[in-house]
Order: C-alpha cells, then structure tokens, then sequence
C-alpha cells in the first residue's frame, strides 16, 4: 500500500488512541483517589498516552499531518463513558474493556492497509502494548 493509505490508516490508529486517553481520563474523574483501580487505570492511560506520541511521529515521518481530535470515537466514548458514570466503577471498567477490546480489534484487523514500516511499528510496539493494557483491564474486571 501507498504512504497515503498508510497515514490515514496511522491517523484513524491515532483517533482511536485518543479517545481512548479520554475515556481514561473521564473514568480517572470518577474512580476514588485511594483505590487500586486507579492505579491500574493510570499505568492504562500512559501507554495510550504513548501510543499517542509514537503514532504521531509515525504520521509526521511519512509526511503527513497528524489528526488532532478522536472524532466520532470520541463522541461515543463519552457516552458509554457517561453511563458507566452514574453506575459506578464496575461500569467504568467495563466500558474501558469495550474500548480495549476494540482497539485490539482494530489494529490487528487494519494491518493489510499500511506500508512495510507502519506495519512493523504496529506489530512491534502498537498492538504488544494494546494487547497488555487489554489484559490488564481483562483481569481487573475479573477481579472487581
């Protein structure tokens, strides 16, 4: 595939991380400052935050203009995110494993789309690092 595929392949990738630094965020708003969650939740949201940066540079390398906002993902993250608000933090972390879910999907259904050097940036730091903070937040909900 051409380098402009793969920079809107890498930015769609960048919106989903977004929102996903969001949606982390809104759910860090409603967890208790003391509780184990939390803590969890914030080592989450670094590596999205990460993803962020690299993703972002990857976009830049391949001559593009990295995407700024999480666009219609964002929009839903906040509304499933709003509803696990008012239900609590089981709700919370069940609507982030969606999300994760989601991404996991995402990253490994969209691979064909890009050039040899995205596909080796996402094979080797994009989807290992999605595949832990879904395991992470797999396991926490097990645990709540």
């Amino acid at each position: 595939m051409g380098t402009k595929s793969s920079i809107e392949q890498l930015n769609s990738f960048l919106r989903g991380e977004i929102s996903a630094v969001e949606t982390y965020q809104m759910a860090l708003e409603k967890i208790d400052h003391i509780s184990t969650t939390r803590d969890e939740l914030l080592v989450n949201l670094k590596s999205h935050q990460d993803r962020v940066m690299m993703l972002q540079d990857a976009v830049r390398q391949l001559g593009g203009e990295p995407v700024t906002g999480s666009g219609p993902w964002g929009t839903f993250a906040k509304v499933v995110e709003g509803g696990a608000k008012v239900f609590g933090e089981k709700a919370a972390v069940a609507a982030l494993e969606e999300g994760e879910d989601h991404g996991l999907k995402d990253y490994k259904a969209d691979l064909d789309d890009l050039d040899f050097e995205a596909r080796q940036l996402v094979h080797a730091k994009l989807l290992p690092e999605q595949k832990q903070t879904h395991d992470r937040l797999s396991a926490l909900k097990k645990r709540l």
